[in-house]
């Protein structure tokens, strides 16, 4: 048994094809089951629907998974021209399959959009940018390809999600290996480096209650937030595994084991 994430750190400091290759091969690996697993990101999503705009001609869902938001975004907008992007060639079959060929389903690093600038009028993103090496990058990406008055959409997490899990899993003199996330503060910076002056920051922490352990782990290996682990990863066994489920159950609810997400919404405006 592997520690169940990577630091993010460690991803950041990869080197960028390596770090492409084993992100993609993580959530390919995911993309059968992830609708069935992703309860979690599907409530977080919804919070990005109220900020949708009126109109928009030409859409682009960055880190489209197996495309639940591409088609909900094209049955909302049935006139427009829906690109669901992804960085998993496996997560593009599967939207394919479930979706068919009226939304573009193209390959793609959220830091270098193959769209020529100025292409779009919405951008929205669904808790897929956390995974970005380098987030200012990502923005101005973003703001490249947005028209002027075009809007981004975007959720990503901030530091605190996933504490229970980082508590059940450390070991002394070894903490869990947990994503590094921004905070609100940096996000905001960040923004403003990629030349956005309009935007819109919500925060929030988002609680979801899982039956058991197994149950937890699955939440969130199965939605593809395990990167294959280096070959010098430490081991877990047994016992730690059970001193996981020990601790777990120590922050047991009447609704559950709690997972907390504290979710960072972006509304940025061209």
């Amino acid at each position: 048994m592997t520690a169940p994430l990577p630091t993010q750190a460690d991803e950041r400091g990869a080197e960028p094809r390596d770090w492409r290759r084993r992100v993609a091969r993580a959530f390919g690996r995911a993309a059968p089951h992830y609708c069935r697993r992703a309860a979690a990101q599907a409530a977080l999503g919804e919070r990005l629907w109220c900020h949708l705009p009126a109109q928009a001609e030409t859409i682009l869902d960055l880190g489209c998974g197996p495309g639940h938001w591409s088609a909900r975004l094209a049955a909302h907008y049935p006139m427009a021209r829906v690109i669901g992007l992804d960085l998993a060639p496996a997560m593009l079959t599967e939207a394919r399959r479930r979706h068919g060929e009226a939304i573009a389903w193209v390959p793609g690093d959220a830091a270098a959009l193959p769209l020529a600038n100025a292409s779009l009028d919405l951008l929205f993103s669904n808790l897929a940018i956390q995974w970005c090496p380098d987030v200012t990058t990502v923005l101005a990406e973003a703001r490249r390809v947005l028209r002027p008055g075009g809007r981004a959409l975007i959720n990503t997490l901030g530091p605190g999600t996933l504490a229970e899990v980082a508590m059940a899993w450390s070991r002394p003199g070894r903490p869990a290996a947990l994503l590094d996330f921004i905070d609100a503060e940096g996000l905001e910076a960040a923004a403003r480096r990629a030349g956005f002056s309009q935007l819109r920051l919500e925060q929030a922490r988002e609680r979801f209650f899982y039956p058991d352990l197994a149950a937890v782990m699955a939440s969130i290996k199965g939605v593809g937030a395990q990167v294959a682990p280096d070959k010098d990863a430490p081991r877990l066994g047994r016992a730690d595994l059970a001193r996981a489920r020990e601790r777990f159950e120590g922050l047991r609810e009447p609704a559950g084991l709690p997972v907390s997400y504290q979710r960072l919404t972006l509304i940025l405006d061209r």
